[in-house]
């Protein structure tokens, strides 16, 4: 047994095992904690296959931003994890019925699926082009399109979620820049009468 494949065996298990406890973990700080772990160990994964960019990604983005901010939330709410727990056996058979489902069309997927030879032969690059390069190549000529369609997509999103979370209260002072560019602060006065406020 080589050292890299007794390294991909390690990692590998530990990261099977990591993504068993999120799930499992009866506190859900322990399991942000184990999936930072799993991150972690599929980062080290990406390594061995030569996907350094992929794997610095994933610690960049989900270990320091996405895995942070559920611990951060985690700890900041004061959940009854008790009371969260009481209907679980009351909703185990739907869960297991969609777990099922899915392990179905997985197993259907994974047997009809067929590689053609143009799928997995390498791209046309120079050589001595780096896998970051190699990425932004392909991402910004041949799926340009696809990739600002994501964007799109994802800006979609971002102003669905601040639409329906925003809420428009009397109560709250709200800044008004034409007012504030308008006052004169060394006469103490206002330099146009139809933006003095109503007492």
């Amino acid at each position: 047994m080589t050292v890299e494949l007794f390294v991909f065996y390690v990692l590998a298990a530990v990261t099977v095992a990591s993504g068993v406890m999120v799930i499992s973990a009866r506190n859900p700080v322990h399991s942000v904690l184990f999936l930072i772990l799993a991150f972690f160990n599929s980062a080290g994964l990406f390594i061995l296959i030569g996907a350094e960019f992929l794997a610095m990604i994933l610690v960049v983005v989900y270990v320091g931003a996405v895995a942070v901010l559920f611990m951060f939330v985690v700890m900041m709410l004061d959940i009854n994890f008790v009371r969260l727990r009481e209907g679980f056996m009351q909703y185990l058979p739907a869960g297991v019925l969609v777990g099922v489902i899915l392990l179905a069309e997985l197993v259907l997927v994974g047997g009809t699926w067929v590689t053609s030879r143009s799928a997995i032969s390498p791209a046309s690059l120079p050589p001595a082009t780096t896998n970051t390069e190699a990425i932004g190549l392909l991402l910004y000529t041949d799926y340009f399109y696809l990739f600002q369609a994501a964007g799109l997509i994802l800006l979609v999103a971002i102003i669905g979620a601040i639409s329906l979370t925003l809420r428009h209260r009397a109560t709250v002072r709200r800044q008004d820049i034409g007012r504030q560019i308008a006052r004169d602060h060394e006469r103490k006065t206002w330099i146009h009468a139809d933006l003095v406020p109503e007492e």
